[in-house]
């Protein structure tokens, strides 16, 4: 039994609802409990999508491993997590993890396209031409069109955001700009098709967001629950609207150069 089996047979188990009735080793019905569990039948509780999650050298890793970690909580689907080769692939903070699809075994035709973010590395795979033209051939059909963070520069790149509403880090949400696309200030934003998560653990909001978009709330809550996702954290620090100025200033500073790299990739792709 692979990982992935035996990890669909701990949610079958955790997350179907009991049965009215249990069935015996003989085939007989034995007699209701007398604590119901709560009606749950109209659950979708499986399914088989077909998620490609791309990868590259640089990307940040907890912007993949968020909505991977949702996703792959999804019975029945098969997720890929594509890059260019089977070779490692080593992220940002030096956590490497192995595909298991390349640009051309991945299936043609997708429930959902997925790109992470991150910085130097995101640039480097939004001008990468085979990258380019597997995110836009993939996105062309895709029934969804997905990214967190910075990994929404890849999509604008490759032509898949023109004329949509669409968030990113909010270093680079106002580059969307160039791309043709709306930029928006949320943690998740979906217009049509194209569903977006800010910067980094909004990939846990994105990821929650798919699950009850693909199935149905009380999965995606099931989900939230199993993951015991119920933020409180130590600091408000975590938006520009909450920081204080001497957290920003060090942290736009630091930024500045990615920005000034991305405001000039979109110049170059609208171009």
């Amino acid at each position: 039994m692979t990982d992935i089996n035996r990890r669909e047979a701990v949610l079958l188990s955790l997350l179907t609802p009991f049965a009215p009735y249990a069935i015996g080793a003989a085939g007989e019905q034995r007699q209701e409990p007398q604590h119901k569990m709560p009606n749950t039948s109209n659950v979708h509780w499986t399914g088989d999508e077909q998620i490609a999650l791309l990868m590259y050298p640089g990307m940040t890793v907890m912007d993949l491993i968020g909505p991977h970690c949702m996703l792959g909580a999804l019975m029945g689907a098969k997720i890929f997590l594509v890059a260019k080769s089977l070779d490692p692939v080593t992220s940002d903070t030096g956590v490497t993890i192995t595909p298991n699809a390349t640009f051309e075994t991945c299936p043609r035709d997708l429930t959902v396209l997925f790109t992470p973010g991150g910085t130097d590395g995101t640039l480097a795979a939004a001008v990468d031409p085979e990258t380019r033209v597997f995110m836009t051939d993939r996105g062309a059909r895709a029934k969804y069109v997905t990214s967190v963070c910075s990994g929404s520069l890849i999509l604008g790149a490759a032509g898949l955001l023109k004329g949509y509403k669409a968030t990113s880090h909010w270093s680079v949400r106002h580059v969307l700009a160039g791309f043709g696309a709306i930029p928006t200030d949320a943690r998740v934003v979906r217009d049509r098709n194209r569903i977006t998560g800010a910067g980094v653990t909004a990939g846990l909001d994105f990821g929650l967001t798919m699950v009850a978009e693909l199935r149905d709330r009380i999965y995606a809550e099931c989900c939230q629950l199993m993951s015991e996702y119920d933020p409180d954290p130590p600091f408000n620090a975590g938006s520009m609207k909450t920081a204080p100025a001497e957290v920003k200033a060090p942290m736009v500073q630091l930024l500045a150069e990615f920005v000034k790299k991305s405001e000039a990739l979109a110049a170059q792709t609208k171009g």
